[in-house]
């Protein structure tokens, strides 16, 4: 079976206080088609970015909501919400850097 390369579009990351490495979720458009949201972005010790995808709780169990089915989706996903993160924080850090200009 050929899997086509995945689209992830419409990036929206909403950052929260950062605790236990959580900095926030996450929500995408899969290839136009799903939208898909309440995924948590947390940080690694190395500097990138660790995604968790939602879960419920059914008798005791934790149920996965939705997930890549392998791991080259996976990495893709990844990477387009690892650019968006680094985006909008070095945006921020952009913001808040005093203006030294006389």
């Amino acid at each position: 079976m050929t899997y086509n390369k995945t689209t992830i579009s419409e990036t929206q990351f909403y950052p929260v206080k950062p605790q236990d490495g959580l900095l926030g979720f996450v929500l995408f458009v899969l290839d136009g088609k799903f939208w898909m949201g309440s995924v948590a972005v947390f940080s690694r010790p190395d500097g990138r970015y660790r995604l968790v995808y939602p879960t419920r709780k059914v008798g005791g169990q934790n149920i996965n909501v939705f997930h890549p089915i392998n791991q080259e989706a996976g990495q893709q996903v990844e990477a387009a919400v690892s650019e968006k993160v680094a985006e909008i924080f070095s945006e921020s850090c952009e913001q808040t850097e005093p203006d030294n200009t006389w």
